[in-house]
């Protein structure tokens, strides 16, 4: 599982699932991701779900509801 801001320093979170999912299936190619990132208009969330992210949460984000989000991704693979 990744979970990734979107805003970095050297690339962005954009860059990064470009490169993951680039990456054959048996490589991690569709390993679950999510975004958690200060940008959070419904633009933002759009651009991060359609760039390979499953699920996009807006900082602040509670620890419940980190958890809930992975649970929930853990989730849909089995």
């Amino acid at each position: 599982m990744i979970i990734s801001d979107i805003g970095m320093a050297e690339e962005d979170g954009y860059d990064l699932m470009r490169k993951v999912r680039a990456l054959p299936p048996e490589q991690g190619g569709l390993v679950p991701a999510i975004a958690l990132t200060g940008y959070a208009t419904r633009k933002d969330r759009e651009r991060a779900l359609a760039g390979g992210y499953q699920l996009h949460l807006a900082k602040p984000v509670e620890p419940g509801d980190l958890v809930g989000a992975i649970a929930r991704l853990v989730a849909r693979r089995h």
